[in-house]
């Protein structure tokens, strides 16, 4: 997936000229550009934020938001991954990026002071999270008054409307055990979070699914379908075919609506 391990985003012109001819990278990149516009993030208007990426992974978003926003802006990248800091360092040192910063933190008790980043982003980190509420809380405490947070994560439906049967069970548990996720909660769940902080103004919630979820078989079109892998890495080409048997597994979890993809956008309300 290189430097970003999140989804990628694909126009309705894009799906209907087939989403094989899209560059998968790219797509990556304009699933942040995108992301951008859903929250209202904006290089014109933010060149000198504070922004906190939460659960940055490598820092792939990272330096792309800042470089994106400029050499005024400060990008903090948090990850409980040592490895994670070191590489997303050493990458936004080679980019010539001073202004990226990775640091080893728990995403649920933060070390920052109250109101401390005009944006805070959460891309795809929320459902590696084990307990949503305090996730929530500790992102919506660290923004600013005037603050701009957006956040993208995996969600399953909303089962108080259309409870789970016995296969949607089964499926969620494959989802949940095959990628160590502790579980899934619905967008509707996560506007309910963010609402009980009181520290927000309206919520605007979407479902991606449909510009997202080509990424599955995208991911195994370029990750498996390569027969050098096999022929030159056999052992880690054979892992590559389990995770696309699980990458299938989610496509057809979001394509049936088991699952779906939530994206969230608010302000803090200012003191």
């Amino acid at each position: 997936w290189g430097e970003h391990i999140h989804l990628s985003y694909y126009s309705e012109e894009e799906m209907a000229a087939g989403y094989k001819k899209k560059d998968f990278i790219q797509a990556k990149y304009d699933f942040i550009d995108e992301m951008m516009k859903f929250g209202g993030i904006d290089a014109s208007v933010d060149a000198g934020a504070k922004v906190l990426d939460v659960g940055c992974g490598f820092g792939g978003t990272s330096r792309y938001l800042a470089d994106k926003l400029g050499p005024k802006a400060e990008v903090t990248g948090i990850t409980l991954s040592p490895n994670q800091v070191k590489r997303g360092t050493e990458l936004a040192e080679e980019r010539g990026l001073p202004n990226a910063k990775f640091q080893v933190m728990n995403a649920l008790e933060m070390d920052f002071p109250d109101n401390s980043f005009d944006i805070v982003w959460a891309c795809e980190s929320g459902e590696h999270m084990p307990d949503k509420e305090a996730y929530i809380n500790e992102m919506m405490r660290v923004l600013k008054p005037g603050g701009k947070f957006v956040m993208a994560t995996w969600c399953q439906r909303d089962d108080r409307k259309v409870p789970f049967d016995k296969k949607d069970k089964r499926d969620l548990r494959f989802l949940y055990e095959e990628w160590t996720h502790p579980y899934f909660i619905s967008i509707e769940a996560y506007e309910e979070l963010i609402d009980a902080t009181k520290l927000m103004g309206g919520v605007k919630t979407a479902d991606w699914c449909e510009p997202t979820i080509a990424s599955w078989r995208h991911s195994i079109w370029v990750g498996v379908y390569d027969p050098r892998g096999f022929i030159f890495k056999p052992t880690k080409y054979l892992k590559c075919a389990r995770d696309a048997y699980c990458l299938e597994r989610m496509h057809r979890a979001f394509k049936r609506g088991l699952m779906e993809y939530g994206m969230f956008a608010a302000t803090k309300k200012e003191e």
